[in-house]
């Protein structure tokens, strides 16, 4: 994928739905690509038309070709998504927004049932239902929201052609510029440099802070330059222009400090009470810690990490719902909790908890007590309710500060999706959530945090990292919008697991998820076949085509051919059974033995999952770590405590999900070319 890296960088919060939440897209009448657009010409686009598109609308309305390409890229990396609409409602490579449009019609959604604290000590939390909250939009929408009717006003186009025809819809975004540049007084001009305060607004004006952010990230493209082929087949490159800046009129009339923050590359400090680095838009949405009811409390836990327990993961989820719906649900003490949100239309950030506390937001109390949670605004059973490349972008940068502050590697064993945390028993499998899914780019994404997955071996590797082609591997899926229906096609992350190297063969199980027996299914929720970007598997077996991956205690097929790769061959550690052993046990949390609890801690004991490891298999290492147990049932943080056991875990890449073993199950070795 394209992109360059940043130069820096629960219970679960989810409005409440993961398991089957779904589209949020209007149904819009699409019409032809290019259609009716006298730039395009006559019949089938020509791969240059959109670029020729950015020259014309830039004529028209005397805005810098380079500073329209560079807004398009941070807002659609220049794609269309076939006229669909954003999570926050954006139209077309300019991100036009109709929100109204876009969320018209309410998502159907079943609740799960993850207990986000997933702590056994304590009675279950699970997120109420906000669905009424959530299928009501406010009578007036943010500016931010409704760009695309002031655009049909300033082109004479009509909203509709505006949102299904990329050509018209670069000619609204031209002319917001130019609108923005009139209203700050600036004359109109062909100096790049001149155009910052404009883009700034552009993002919106409800944040003076996030508009700059964005501002900052457009000229970061424009002097780095850009080409791609987007998901229309157009290819479109912006020139890089390294020498350009900004001067200091207009990032005043830009109306925020982080352009000058920037240059400095700091994190910011105690003042502001925010961790985030100054290269974003960051602001403090407090979560509350409240006590209620019969000794009941919300909704976080006070910690002192990393001097107690170490911080190890950063969990990527997606909200299920708006921005603004989000941030009022975390104030609610007896709702759950998570440490950020990441909004869409712009990448602003809102900083909910310390990152010393404790977070309930992955549905595994192991996880979230050496975790970090970020929300981050969409749907992850809607594939044309597209993320914004502001917002992947911001989140890169805020989690390379992570890492940077709390020694986290940059790979997929620490960056996990909530799809990725194990259930801590067997009961709790099938409620765990499911997001971000199957359609977040997980390639672009390490590509933005500058780890891009890489071969590290030879062609015939003892490990494999998934790697499929993010546009073209468009596995089917159902569920989207009801049960059983086929959800539109798409690229994805995701590679599909087999019995066998032939996809007529059944998909493998999940025990966990099927405690019948039964297959795994192509429901954009069942994990149960699924291996996704940037995950590690031992390599079982290879035959033409295919390639088989240790997965879930059975082997398990993918298409691999030579002329469309969907992994890259790696190196790196395994574990597998200890000699003499047929099989061993594999659990959801590393915690510590019996004898490690002292008096008044009562004793957490540490089920294994339904899943076998038998002799023979190997399974990529992720981390090693001892047991370890936070104690924290009460609102009397006095009362907290860390019991460390003498136990040692090994994570491991289970399946779709990881695991944990016991280092005296196992034999370690390095798997080499």
């Amino acid at each position: 994928m394209r992109g360059s890296a940043p130069e820096d960088e629960k219970r679960t919060p989810r409005p409440a739905l993961r398991r089957s939440a779904t589209a949020i897209a209007a149904a819009v009448l699409l019409l032809p690509l290019f259609a009716a657009t006298p730039s395009a010409g006559a019949g089938k686009p020509g791969p240059g038309d959109l670029q020729r598109a950015f020259t014309e609308a830039a004529d028209r309305y005397q805005v810098p070709r380079s500073v329209l390409l560079g807004v398009a890229y941070l807002e659609s990396r220049w794609d269309d998504h076939g006229g669909a609409p954003s999570v926050s409602g954006g139209y077309g490579p300019m991100h036009l927004t109709d929100a109204r449009t876009a969320l018209a019609r309410v998502p159907e959604f079943s609740e799960p049932d993850e207990d986000a604290r997933g702590d056994g000590s304590r009675s279950r939390r699970t997120a109420p239902a906000y669905q009424a909250e959530r299928a009501t939009l406010p009578a007036e929408l943010p500016a931010r929201l409704r760009t695309l009717r002031r655009a049909a006003e300033l082109t004479g186009l009509s909203p509709e052609k505006l949102r299904t025809d990329p050509v018209a819809n670069v000619l609204g975004g031209a002319a917001l510029l130019a609108e923005q540049q009139r209203k700050l007084g600036a004359a109109g001009s062909a100096d790049p440099a001149r155009w910052y305060a404009a883009v700034a607004r552009y993002a919106g004006e409800d944040s003076a802070e996030a508009g700059t952010a964005f501002a900052n990230e457009v000229y970061a493209v424009m002097r780095q330059g850009q080409t791609r082929t987007t998901d229309a087949g157009q290819r479109v490159t912006l020139a890089a222009t390294p020498g350009l800046h900004v001067d200091s009129g207009q990032a005043k009339r830009a109306g925020g400090q982080v352009a000058a923050a920037a240059e400095r590359g700091a994190s910011r400090g105690d003042p502001a009470g925010l961790e985030c680095p100054w290269t974003v838009a960051c602001e403090s949405v407090p979560a509350p810690y409240e006590e209620f009811g019969d000794d009941d409390y919300g909704n976080h836990d006070l910690a002192d990490r990393p001097r107690d327990q170490r911080v190890s993961t950063i969990v990527i989820h997606d909200t299920e719902g708006s921005w603004e719906t989000t941030l009022r649900l975390i104030k609610d003490p007896k709702y759950v909790s998570w440490h950020y949100t990441i909004r869409s239309s712009d990448g602003l950030i809102a900083q909910h908890v310390p990152t010393k506390d404790v977070g309930w937001h992955s549905g595994n109390w192991y996880v979230n007590a050496h975790s970090v949670g970020i929300e981050h605004e969409g749907f992850l059973a809607s594939p044309d309710a597209w993320y914004t490349e502001a917002m992947y972008r911001t989140s890169a940068r805020l989690v390379r500060y992570l890492a940077r502050k709390y020694d986290v590697p940059l790979d997929r064993q620490h960056i996990l999706g909530h799809d990725n945390v194990p259930g801590t028993t067997t009961a709790t499998i099938k409620g765990m959530h499911t997001d971000p899914g199957p359609y977040w780019d997980w390639s672009h994404y390490f590509t933005l945090l500058g780890a891009p997955f890489t071969p590290t071996a030879g062609p015939r590797g003892g490990l494999v990292t998934i790697r499929p082609g993010y546009g073209r591997n468009r596995p089917e899926y159902t569920g989207c919008e009801k049960p059983g229906r086929p959800c539109a096609p798409h690229g994805s992350t995701a590679v599909r697991l087999y019995t066998a190297p032939d996809e007529r063969a059944p998909l493998v199980r999940d025990i966990g998820l099927h405690p019948d027996g039964s297959d795994s299914t192509i429901d954009v929720n069942d994990t149960g076949a699924r291996a996704s970007t940037g995950q590690r598997f031992a390599v079982a077996d290879r035959a033409g085509d295919w390639t088989a991956i240790w997965y879930l205690g059975q082997k398990a097929w993918f298409r691999n051919p030579d002329d469309a790769r969907t992994a890259v061959n790696s190196r790196g550690l395994v574990a597998t059974p200890k000699a003499g052993r047929t099989e061993i046990p594999v659990y959801g949390r590393a915690y510590p033995e019996k004898e490690a609890y002292p008096a008044g801690v009562p004793y957490q004991e540490v089920s294994p999952l339904p899943y076998k490891i038998t002799a023979g298999q190997e399974y990529a290492i992720g981390d090693r770590m001892r047991g370890d147990y936070f104690f924290a049932p009460t609102f009397d943080v006095s009362k907290h405590a860390v019991v460390r056991g003498d136990d040692v875990y090994y994570e491991i890449q289970l399946g779709h999900r990881v695991g944990f073993v016991r280092a005296d199950d196992v034999d370690i070795r390095r798997s080499d070319a």
